[in-house]
């Protein structure tokens, strides 16, 4: 079973010498060269639109330092994955189970390692769309998988399973919004720690701190909605 999770706007800087290492060989080479053009290009509307904020950064997106991709994002979800205080076996099972959807490098497995670039969701790139440029080179990924899609709705662009499960989170009976981030991290946490590798483990394991109360069966895809339990 591969997991496919979203990006996050916040990153860490620094890294390690080594080069960018991609798990899945897909051409990258236009989009990036268009990036790196356009923040060098030091225009501060484009800069502006492109990272979406007034804060400027100096990036080489070919000379930086890396790290692990899972490493670099830093946001709600990362932060309560909380990659680095798994045991070393729950790290392994990110590394080899989770696929990130990046709106510049496209799909990177957590090992991957990648530069600290910045780049807003939704931003196009010149006349290069990130979502219809992955897209239309990830038609056969991971064909023979079965997937658990824990992205944000713009990443579901990018690929489109031909069948995963979903998940929805619900508290008082409405769905969650910002929240649903920190609970993809904390079902992703709970997933990694007990390694749970098929649906067929999916299915018969109980998270802790959610209830399943309905799972809405459609032609490409089960969404099973949990309602969070009150502490």
């Amino acid at each position: 079973m591969k997991i496919l999770f979203a990006p996050s706007e916040a990153k860490r800087m620094g890294g390690n010498e080594q080069s960018a290492k991609f798990c899945f060989e897909i051409d990258r080479e236009e989009i990036l060269q268009k990036y790196d053009e356009l923040v060098k290009s030091g225009n501060e509307d484009i800069l502006r639109k492109l990272f979406g904020t007034k804060e400027r950064y100096e990036i080489d997106i070919f000379a930086s330092s890396t790290m692990k991709a899972v490493r670099r994002y830093a946001g709600v979800a990362y932060e309560y994955l909380g990659y680095d205080t798994l045991h070393f076996l729950a790290q392994e099972f990110i590394d080899n189970h989770l696929i990130i959807f990046s709106n510049l490098f496209g799909p990177l497995c957590a090992s991957d390692l990648i530069p600290f670039y910045k780049l807003k969701q939704g931003a196009s790139e010149g006349d290069i769309k990130p979502e219809k440029y992955y897209n239309e080179r990830c038609k056969d990924l991971l064909r023979d998988e079965e997937i658990l899609d824990l992205r944000a709705g713009y990443y579901e662009k990018f690929y489109k399973p031909k069948f995963c499960i979903k998940m929805k989170f619900v508290k008082g009976g409405k769905v969650v919004s910002h929240w649903a981030k920190a609970y993809r991290g904390i079902v992703l946490r709970q997933i990694a720690e007990n390694q749970i590798d098929s649906f067929t483990k999916l299915r018969d394991f109980a998270f802790e701190g959610l209830e399943l109360i309905e799972i809405q069966s459609k032609k490409n895809e089960e969404i099973w909605v949990f309602n969070i339990k009150e502490k």
